[in-house]
């Protein structure tokens, strides 16, 4: 089988090319001018470069490919052009599935996000039933997935065979930009997290959501969403676990919500607006922190067979792999 994959140089991508490297498939990895190739140095593939904005470049890369796993997103909660992130993320995505179908490429998997989800400022943990609307969408990133994710909808009705999975918050080692979530472990295993806010989260093992994206192809039903979770637990809980494995102190000042947004608001004027960097906090990520985000894996349970694994194991394996690499100074517990 010849599989055509996106977004394999980043944090979800490398770990979906290794689990289909595993089982034996031939690959076909885009990466863009400007990527790190780091993450595909152990395996053997066929790489294409190309770039989502401009999608007619890719149709020759697809040509005689048996599937399509569509992991790349401009997955970032600051962008000094939004426009930019629509053209990658819901543009980019349109017309990839257009060419695929047009190149008799049979089966698509289409990586989403937990973020399209309905949540709420409860406890309330979701499933891909809960009622959920654009307008719910909070700052460019949700609505560009959002988007994304109804034009995937959109193509399994004309009868392409997209199945769409929806992981949550995905730890493990090998988080190189790092994420806006690595960057929380970064931060805490540097000592720069003096305080958290009240927040949830769901954070998954990145081994078992690539495993998925393997079995989805074969056990997916087109058109369906599948989250793909963990467990449920606040920044705290996080923190706390953090905590116990590394020997560090967790933070114990709670910051209000409303402190959070002026900081965030201060940081997004003067280091992105003036100074054209990426700010440290945003208003997108605190109006987000705001919704509990926990959400339920059982449908893919019973229709993919997919696993709920204990986060400890995934988080410890994410600090040790970014001390190893040079992200963070080694913590008290290593021994």
């Amino acid at each position: 089988m010849k599989v055509f994959i996106t977004g394999a140089t980043g944090f979800v991508g490398s770990h979906v090319a290794a689990a289909y490297a595993a089982q034996g498939a031939q690959l076909r990895l885009l990466t863009r001018s400007t990527s790190s190739l780091d993450a595909l140095r152990e395996l053997n593939a066929e790489i294409v470069q190309g770039d989502l904005r401009q999608p007619e470049q890719l149709r020759s890369a697809l040509e005689g490919c048996d599937a399509l796993v569509h992991v790349a997103a401009d997955y970032r909660l600051w962008v000094p052009d939004p426009a930019e992130m629509y053209k990658s993320n819901v543009d980019g995505t349109r017309e990839l599935l257009h060419i695929a179908r047009e190149a008799g490429v049979r089966r698509v998997v289409y990586t989403s996000s937990v973020a399209t989800m309905g949540f709420t400022k409860t406890t309330t943990i979701v499933n891909e039933a809960t009622p959920v609307s654009e307008a719910e969408m909070i700052g460019h990133y949700k609505r560009s997935k959002w988007q994304a994710e109804q034009e995937a909808i959109a193509a399994a009705r004309t009868g392409q065979h997209v199945m769409i999975l929806n992981p949550t918050t995905p730890i493990g080692p090998a988080d190189r930009k790092p994420t806006p979530t690595g960057r929380i472990i970064v931060d805490f295993l540097k000592g720069k997290f003096p305080a958290y806010v009240e927040t949830g989260l769901n954070l998954v093992d990145v081994s078992e959501v690539a495993r998925m994206h393997v079995v989805a192809l074969e056990r997916g039903t087109a058109g369906e969403r599948y989250i793909l979770g963990g467990e449920n637990l606040t920044l705290k809980q996080i923190l706390d676990k953090m905590a116990a494995i590394s020997g560090l102190p967790s933070p114990t000042m709670k910051v209000p919500h409303a402190v959070a947004m002026a900081f965030a608001f201060f940081d997004e004027t003067i280091t992105g607006k003036l100074r054209g960097k990426e700010p440290r906090a945003t208003v997108e990520a605190v109006r987000m922190g705001r919704k509990m985000m926990w959400a339920s894996s059982s449908k893919a349970e019973t229709d993919l067979g997919f696993q709920v694994l204990p986060v400890y194991h995934a988080l410890r394996a994410a600090m040790e792999w970014f001390v190893a690499n040079g992200y963070a100074p080694p913590f008290p517990q290593q021994a």
